[in-house]
């Protein structure tokens, strides 16, 4: 006989007309506010401490029940009511049966909301954040997050923790691969455009089946730890808070994201889980966020390792005072807020703001008027891995590749009689391509370049691994060991390599030699690929280097030697059609850096928006200005560069007037023709310098782009609008100002260069 539950949702769902007579927050004809105002009376402080009470995926959740340890402490909790998300927990199999607990067993029937880190893609997957962020293709992009969502809601998820929406100028730090570069413009759009495809365009658009919660992460500055050192503290200044840190956070509070996850650093000796001014002056303060933020994973409890918290009890007071309103695996509210809240030492008010917080997404997300919309087994079959996901997220990566040299015109390949070696242990893997943070993905799922080439069945192609990049076990919780020794292959490599018209070598880093907790002090090739790569030179100089990484490398002697360099990163599940349609000329490259590529570790960090110092030219010929004495302080390749197989001229660059009034638009057309052989898009870029200001201003600051569509022969007016959105900036103390003076302006196809005018600001 089938047990009938009477106090959760699942028995008002199946009495129907009864719900709202017994629990009126499930009319759904009330407003959402009002609804949640009818639950919290109906809680108990322990209910709302649950709400607030992440935990991670912790039992075979279609198996028995736990037992023993703290598996069995979560299920009870579980049970209860004290657990108001799940992480990790994926499949609708899973994902019901845990939703069927909380939903079925519980007082309250709360549903769950089910999280993970879809970050870029669930199970096909597109490239990584900073490969997409290189296509400068807001629309791509924006399509890219809406795949993942599609399937990640498909497996039950419905809310995933990104954007990482981190401005990052420092290519040693790992997690440059999760975000948009070092840009905060670039990194306002690209972050505007991902909490869109997650979310769709409007919050209205969560109560859709295929799209999920987005959280825009990390707040505040964690791409600024020093050093590069993943966890490490971070000192800025309010200048670069305000003017570099802050702006993408911003827009996606602007497109309505509805979470906000809180970073491991410090800022200003203050760890973020603890700190009033980001959480609460900020966020929920100025910018009047009204979803939910939660916690890094243990952050609250890693307050009491920085020295900021005295022990378990203080880090949960401080955490919830500060604003943290869910606890991501700490423990900690779970365990003390309670009583904290008992003994007067934490405001229940506090409690309730959270807590009406999470409800109030868990209602926009529809989980109270159907907790298992989320668990359709026959979406979830039809919507994993579908071709329609496969051409959206070849389409991403063949607009993420940017080609960085092409001195020689080896590129694009020819596609008849061309007797081709490919060289690299990279070129046949199908596990490292797909980059890191893939923890749906399965592994050995990406095409290769080596099966992607095949396809092109008109040359004679030869592959040579050259040597193993790695040693040993492979996965994401470990290190990477690279082989250092083994140079057995390299006889093999180079007797292709001689006997070719042209060489392709796949060399860079490994897909799990980026992301979190993945921190380098060397940006060289790792292992043996440096040597392999001269070795092969000697042969045959004919080559192309295709570079598979998840950060900018420092490549001097292939800059200088190699004349073909095509910047790939880690491209997902279709890597190896995306590099083989784009060497062969399918698809003419039309990406653009991110991120600035150093000449060697010792510039880093370097990103084009920099300060001007008091000496930035030698003016006197003498060695007193600013500079390095053994390398030019210029990047390798600089932020915004990227060729392409056709060619671009700039011309009549024009302003509508010379001189505006603060408030008055200023318009700037310029003149782009495609002037090569080959159709191609072109990223117009635009940059601005505000020659003095009270307080200074980057040398060059992107304000705005425009991506090209233009025939061979053909031109186009590009056109740009600055209005004081672009032409101020903020003081040290949060306030925006627009001043009168000076300013410079640049268009061009790259930050380096292009055409120059200038106007007055009254």
């Amino acid at each position: 006989m089938k047990k009938i539950i009477t106090t959760g949702i699942f028995t008002l769902i199946t009495v129907g007309t009864m719900n709202a007579q017994k629990m009126p927050h499930l009319d759904k004809t009330k407003p959402i506010e009002e609804r949640i105002d009818l639950l919290m009376k109906q809680m108990t402080l322990e209910e709302k401490v649950g709400q607030m009470n992440q935990y991670n995926g912790f039992w075979e959740v279609t198996g028995p029940a736990p037992k023993g340890g703290t598996a069995e402490l979560k299920y009870e909790h579980l049970r209860k009511g004290l657990v108001g998300s799940m992480l990790t927990v994926r499949g609708v199999k899973n994902v019901r049966a845990v939703q069927k607990i909380a939903v079925e067993e519980t007082r309250l029937g709360i549903p769950l909301i089910i999280g993970f880190d879809v970050i870029h893609g669930y199970k096909t997957l597109s490239p990584i954040p900073l490969a997409e962020s290189a296509s400068w293709d807001l629309e791509a992009i924006k399509k890219s997050a809406a795949i993942a969502a599609d399937e990640a809601s498909a497996s039950g998820i419905n809310w995933t923790f990104g954007p990482n929406v981190d401005v990052a100028n420092d290519a040693r730090w790992g997690r440059v691969m999760e975000g948009a570069g070092e840009d905060p413009y670039l990194g306002s759009k690209i972050a505007t455009a991902r909490v869109k495809g997650f979310q769709g365009e409007t919050i209205a658009d969560l109560a859709k089946v295929n799209t999920i919660a987005a959280c825009a992460k990390h707040f505040a500055a964690y791409g600024y730890v020093e050093a590069g050192l993943e966890y490490n503290i971070v000192d800025i200044s309010n200048s670069k808070l305000y003017n570099s840190v802050l702006p993408p956070f911003k827009a996606t509070v602007d497109a309505g994201v509805r979470t906000f996850m809180n970073s491991f650093n410090t800022l200003n000796g203050v760890p973020a889980t603890g700190n009033v001014f980001l959480q609460r002056d900020i966020l929920k303060g100025k910018w009047k966020f009204d979803g939910f933020v939660i916690s890094d994973y243990a952050s609250i409890r890693e307050m009491i390792a920085h020295g900021y918290a005295k022990d378990e009890e203080d880090a949960a007071l401080k955490g919830v005072v500060a604003g943290s309103d869910m606890d991501m695996e700490s423990y900690l509210y779970v365990a003390k807020l309670v009583g904290l809240v008992k003994e007067g030492k934490v405001k229940e008010a506090l409690v309730d703001d959270a807590v009406r917080r999470i409800l109030r997404v868990k209602f926009e997300l529809g989980l109270f008027d159907d907790p298992y919309r989320y668990c359709d087994e026959n979406r979830e079959k039809a919507t994993i891995g579908n071709k329609a996901n496969n051409d959206g997220v070849l389409d991403m990566a063949k607009k993420s590749i940017v080609l960085l040299k092409n001195d020689k015109n080896l590129l694009p390949l020819k596609k008849l009689g061309q007797k081709i070696a490919l060289i690299g242990a990279l070129a046949n893997d199908k596990n490292s391509p797909l980059g890191s943070w893939r923890i749906a993905s399965d592994d050995n799922t990406a095409v290769s370049v080596l099966e992607g080439m095949q396809q092109y069945k008109d040359n004679k192609l030869t592959f040579e691994k050259g040597g193993d990049l790695t040693v040993g076990k492979i996965s994401f919780l470990d290190e990477v060991v690279f082989n250092t020794t083994d140079r057995s292959g390299f006889e093999a490599a180079k007797k292709a390599a001689a006997a070719a018209d042209v060489v392709v070598m796949v060399l860079g880093e490994h897909g799990f030699q980026s992301g979190e907790g993945r921190s380098r002090t060397d940006l060289n090739l790792p292992g043996l690929q440096q040597e392999l790569l001269e070795e092969v030179y000697k042969v045959n100089p004919n080559i192309v280097l295709v570079l598979n990484n998840g950060r900018p490398l420092s490549i001097p002697w292939a800059a200088e030697h190699i004349p073909a360099i095509v910047e790939a990163w880690h491209l997902g599940t279709q890597t190896g059609n995306a590099v083989a349609q784009v060497l062969y000329g399918d698809y003419n490259p039309s990406g653009k850096l991110p991120m600035s590529f150093p000449r060697n570790v010792g510039q880093v960090p370097i990103y084009y928006n920099k300060y001007s110092t008091g000496r930035p030219t030698n003016t006197d010929k003498n060695v007193f200005w600013s500079h390095y004495t053994d390398v030019e302080k210029t990047p390798q390749f600089p932020f915004g560069f990227g060729l392409s197989y056709t060619t671009f001229d700039y011309k009549n660059l024009k302003l509508n007037k010379t001189a505006f009034a603060k408030g008055e638009p200023v318009q700037i057309s310029v003149e782009v023709t495609n002037s090569g052989n080959y159709d191609g898009k072109e990223v117009v870029q635009l940059y601005i310098h505000d020659d003095y200001a009270s307080i200074i201003r980057p040398i060059k600051e992107l304000k705005g782009f425009e991506l090209v569509n233009l025939k061979k022969g053909e031109t186009k007016t590009v056109s740009f609008t600055l209005t004081d959105k672009e032409l101020g900036f903020y003081d040290n103390d949060g306030n925006y100002l627009v001043e009168p003076g000076t300013f410079k302006i640049m268009v061009g196809g790259s930050s380096d260069k292009g055409l120059e005018s200038g106007f007055e600001l009254k």
